[in-house]
């Protein structure tokens, strides 16, 4: 049980949802991304998408910028430093999880 903890221990809470690895994993691919195209890409709704961008923002994983283009409003989301070091970090303990102990 305790070699189980040893990769855990890793694995950051803030990506366990299927919606925050999304997120993060268009933001490390893509400069960046507004919410309609996160929503389309992710499949979410605006609520859901919004709960998920608003924690990775607290967690200082995202840069959010809000502009106008033309009269309409637009949020433009990017992963910081410290979120895609922590996402990089994240996705290396899971994949020392899975080939640790792949079956042969």
């Amino acid at each position: 049980m305790e070699h189980v903890k040893d990769y855990l221990k890793d694995i950051n809470k803030y990506f366990e949802s299927r919606a925050r690895l999304g997120i993060m994993s268009v933001l490390m691919v893509e400069d960046g991304g507004d919410f309609t195209f996160l929503k389309e890409t992710l499949q979410l709704t605006d609520g859901n998408l919004a709960s998920h961008l608003r924690a990775l923002e607290e967690a200082t994983y995202l840069r959010v910028e809000k502009q106008f283009i033309g009269r309409r409003p637009n949020t433009r989301y990017t992963a910081t430093p410290e979120g895609k070091e922590a996402f990089k970090a994240h996705l290396d303990a899971l994949e020392r999880l899975i080939l640790d102990n792949k079956e042969s």
